[in-house]
């Protein structure tokens, strides 16, 4: 069998949270993965890691320069994507 490693990808909040929902709602573990072309392995990752926290955001305690220096990165994308959009709107 030939297969091909798949690039990893990024799922935002939500997706990840509905994905946790329809899973909570009794759907099964393999048509969620079919459906939305995800592994089995991630898919129970979103679940434990929804299970143990409530949240999909790393539990990880920063100090307050860096909270702003996230935010900061943060913003700053925020940011290009809004001139991009704009370029593409002119």
């Amino acid at each position: 069998m030939n297969q091909q490693k798949r690039s990893r990808r990024i799922f935002i909040t939500d997706f990840k949270s509905q994905m946790v929902n329809l899973y909570l709602q009794e759907k099964s573990r393999t048509n969620l993965a079919k459906e939305y072309d995800l592994t089995p392995s991630s898919l129970d990752r979103k679940i434990n890691q929804s299970s143990k926290s409530d949240s999909f955001e790393s539990q990880v305690d920063h100090t307050p320069e860096e909270n702003e220096l996230i935010a900061l990165h943060n913003e700053l994308k925020q940011l290009r994507m809004e001139k991009d959009i704009l370029k593409q709107a002119t």
